[in-house]
Order: structure tokens, then C-alpha cells, then sequence
């Protein structure tokens, strides 16, 4: 990849996450009632609105304000500004890398924008499967868990040089 498409690449994927856990939000806040329960797959997939002051599972929440906008608002944004400049100068990262890390910087951006205008995060989505079930999330949420997921696919998947290695051999 050369310089021009990787920023854009990154950017239109930074920006499609934001998109897309803001609209799911701005729906979220205009369209259901704090704590109504909206059946979408039975009891499967239920919408239903909170307003996280916290983090991970309101995690936090109780939390000396100060100290919250610290570790909930201050260190995230700067995470997310250290990986935004480590996915962009970093020519040796794959495109699975790349893709990961703009879908983790999109999350956790869309998170922090809300935690500066809202002074907390609007979750939505509730997974019920029977035997487990999910805390209630939103899409930016998603999108941090995809990108994790890649990384950590990628961490089983061949490298480059061990193919070559074998090809050789």
C-alpha cells in the first residue's frame, strides 16, 4: 500500500465506524424510551436504551468524576490519537492490521465523542442465546470487538515469510 490509499483507507474505515455507531445512537435517543424493552428476534436481540456513565458494563460509573474523565475520556482519547499515528506511519503493518486498528480507532472515538457531548455513552443492543448473554452495547462497541477479533485472527493465520520459507524448502 502507498502513502495516499493507506490514509485514505484508514480514514474512510475510522470514519464508516463513527457513521455508524452516531446514527445508531442518534436513532437510539430519538426513537426508544430509557429502559423500554423493543423485542427485534424474539428475546434474542432486544433494543433497549441506557446511558453508560461508565465503561464495560457501567464499570466505573461510581467512579470520583474526575478520576472517570481521566481514565474514561482523557487516557481513551489519547489511545486513540497514539494509534491513529501508529496505523498511518507504520509501513510494515498488514492490511488485516490496518483494517483492525481503524475499526478499534472508529470505536473508540465514536465512545469518546459521546462521553464529551452527552457525558455518557447511549447502549442499545441486547444478545440473549440461552445459555450466555451480553451486556447492553452499541455499535462502537462492535466495532472495537471486530477489530480485536481480526488481530487476533491474524495471530493464527500463516505469515508472509513462513509461506516463503516453506516455498523454499
Amino acid at each position: 500500500m502507498n502513502k495516499i490509499p493507506r490514509v485514505a483507507l484508514v480514514l474512510i474505515l475510522i470514519f464508516a465506524n463513527i457513521g455508524c455507531d452516531q446514527i445508531t445512537k442518534v436513532m437510539a435517543r430519538n426513537q426508544i424510551e430509557y429502559n423500554e424493552t423493543i423485542e427485534v428476534i424474539g428475546k434474542n436481540l432486544i433494543l433497549t436504551k441506557v446511558e453508560n456513565t461508565g465503561a464495560f458494563l457501567g464499570m466505573g460509573s461510581e467512579m470520583h468524576p474526575t478520576l472517570r474523565v481521566i481514565l474514561l475520556l482523557i487516557l481513551p482519547a489519547v489511545v486513540m490519537i497514539g494509534l491513529l499515528y501508529y496505523v498511518i506511519k507504520n509501513k510494515e503493518l498488514s492490511l488485516m492490521s490496518v483494517v483492525a486498528l481503524s475499526f478499534i480507532v472508529g470505536g473508540g472515538i465514536g465512545n469518546v465523542y459521546d462521553r464529551i457531548v452527552y457525558g455518557s455513552v447511549t447502549d442499545m443492543i441486547f444478545l440473549d442465546f440461552e445459555f450466555a448473554h451480553t451486556g447492553i452495547f452499541n455499535m462502537a462497541d462492535v466495532s472495537v470487538m471486530i477489530g480485536t477479533g481480526l488481530i487476533l485472527l491474524e495471530q493464527f493465520m500463516p505469515k508472509k515469510k513462513d509461506q516463503e520459507e516453506k516455498a523454499a524448502a
